[in-house]
C-alpha cells in the first residue's frame, strides 16, 4: 500500500487501521447489505456507533455523567457563535484569552452577539501562551474561554488557568484527546474532529450537563445546545460517516493504550523533532517559546524564504507533504497529530538533517 507522510493541518492523516475498517465496510456494514453512509440514523446499527462513540469519548476522558457528549455540525467556527448565544445572558460579557487567529475569531463572533472581553494576549507575535498570573478574569464573565492550541503559530497551553467560579470553556480543535488532562475541570469543550479525531463534518462538543441547564432556549433550534443534548444529537440528520470514523478513531485510540499511551507517544514524536531544529541552530528556527511549543503543530523557519520553498518541494517529492507553513504567516509546520506515525516523524528528520548538510 503505497502511503505518504501527511503533515498537513487538517483534514489531516488518519490512523491506517481506522481507515482500513471503513475500507472493508465500506460497501456492506455491519450485515445490513448496504454501506453506513446509506444507512438510517434512526436504524439501531447506526445508533450503535452513534452512542458507541459518545461513550468512547466518556471513557477516554474519564467522565461520567454529569457530562454530556454531543455531535454539532458547522465546525468549530459555529462554535463560536452558538456559544454565547447559549450562555452569554442580556447585558452580560463572556472573556476570552487570544492566543492567535481562531481566538480572535472566537471574541469577533461573541462581540457580534454579546459583549467579549479579553482576559489575556499574547500579542502581537503569538510566540507563546499566556501564564496563569497573566490571565485576569473577570468575576462575573458569562465563561472564559481559551483556545488549547494555536495551528497556525504553534503554541500550545501546557497548564490550563484556573478561572475560580466562572465556567471554564475551550476550543480544543487541534489537539482534543492528546493527552489525559482534568476534562472535570471545563464546562463545555468543542473540537472540529478533522485534525486529531476523524474527518471533516463533525464537531464534538463535551458539556457539563448543570450549565446546559442554564442555557439560552430562545434561540434557533439548531444552534440551541438542548436541543442536541435532548435528541442525543439526532434531532436532524447527523453527518453519520463522519461520526463512524470517529468511532473508529477513538477505538484505535483505545486499543493503542489510552490518552496515557498517546502522550507518550506524541511527546517522543514532538520532542525528536524539536531536538533537530534546536540541533541546526544556524539553518532551522523555531520562532515559540520553549515552554509554549505545540505537540501538534511545529512551526520553524529556514534562513531565507528561497529555502524555504525548496525544503516543501524537495521533501513532497520524498513523499513527505503538506509542510508549508500557514498562508498567513509563511515558514514551515509540521502537524504531528495523533495519527501521524513515530515513523512519519523519524523520516522528517532524517531528511531535515540530509537538507541541512546539502545547503551548508
Amino acid at each position: 500500500m503505497a502511503r505518504i507522510w501527511n503533515f498537513y493541518a487538517g483534514p489531516a492523516t488518519l490512523p491506517l487501521a481506522a481507515l482500513v475498517r471503513a475500507r472493508d465496510e465500506l460497501v456492506e456494514w455491519a450485515g445490513t447489505g448496504m454501506s453506513v453512509m446509506e444507512t438510517s440514523h434512526r436504524s439501531k446499527e447506526y445508533e450503535e456507533v452513534h452512542r458507541g462513540a459518545m461513550s468512547l469519548i466518556k471513557e477516554l476522558l474519564g467522565l461520567g455523567d454529569e457530562h454530556e457528549v454531543l455531535f454539532v455540525q458547522g465546525g468549530a467556527s459555529l462554535q463560536f457563535a452558538m456559544l454565547p448565544m447559549n450562555f452569554v445572558p442580556p447585558g452580560g460579557s463572556a472573556d476570552y484569552v487570544i492566543t492567535g487567529s481562531w481566538a480572535k475569531k472566537a471574541l469577533d463572533e461573541a462581540k457580534l452577539i454579546a459583549a467579549g472581553r479579553v482576559a489575556a494576549t499574547a500579542g502581537p507575535d503569538f510566540t507563546r501562551v499566556p501564564s496563569r498570573a497573566e490571565i485576569e478574569v473577570d468575576p462575573n464573565a458569562a465563561y472564559l474561554h481559551v483556545t488549547s492550541n494555536n495551528t497556525i503559530k504553534g503554541t500550545q497551553f501546557h497548564h490550563f488557568p484556573d478561572p475560580g467560579n466562572v465556567p471554564l470553556v475551550a476550543d480544543m480543535s487541534s489537539d482534543f484527546l492528546w493527552r489525559p488532562f482534568d476534562a472535570g475541570r471545563f464546562d463545555l469543550i468543542y473540537a472540529g474532529a478533522q485534525k486529531n479525531v476523524g474527518p471533516a463534518g463533525v464537531t464534538i462538543v463535551v458539556i457539563r450537563k448543570s450549565w446546559l441547564e442554564r442555557a439560552n432556549t430562545a434561540i434557533p433550534s439548531m444552534l440551541a445546545y438542548r436541543t442536541h443534548a435532548d435528541n442525543d444529537s439526532l434531532y436532524n440528520t447527523p453527518p453519520s460517516f463522519s461520526i463512524y470514523m470517529v468511532r473508529n478513531v477513538l477505538q484505535w485510540l483505545k486499543e493503542l493504550g489510552g490518552l496515557s499511551a498517546m502522550e507518550q507517544r506524541n511527546r517522543a514524536k514532538g520532542d525528536l523533532l524539536y531536538a533537530a531544529i534546536d540541533g541546526r541552530p544556524d539553518f532551522y528556527r523555531c520562532p515559540v517559546e520553549v515552554a509554549s511549543r505545540s505537540y501538534m503543530n511545529v512551526v520553524f523557519r529556514l534562513p531565507t524564504e528561497q529555502l524555504e520553498a525548496k525544503f516543501v518541494a524537495d521533501a513532497e517529492a520524498r513523499g513527505l507533504v503538506g509542510l508549508k507553513g500557514h498562508r498567513s504567516v509563511g515558514g514551515c509546520r509540521a502537524s504531528i497529530y495523533n495519527a501521524m506515525e513515530p515513523a512519519g516523524v523519524e523520516a522528517l528528520v532524517g531528511f531535515m538533517e540530509e537538507f541541512a548538510r546539502s545547503q551548508g
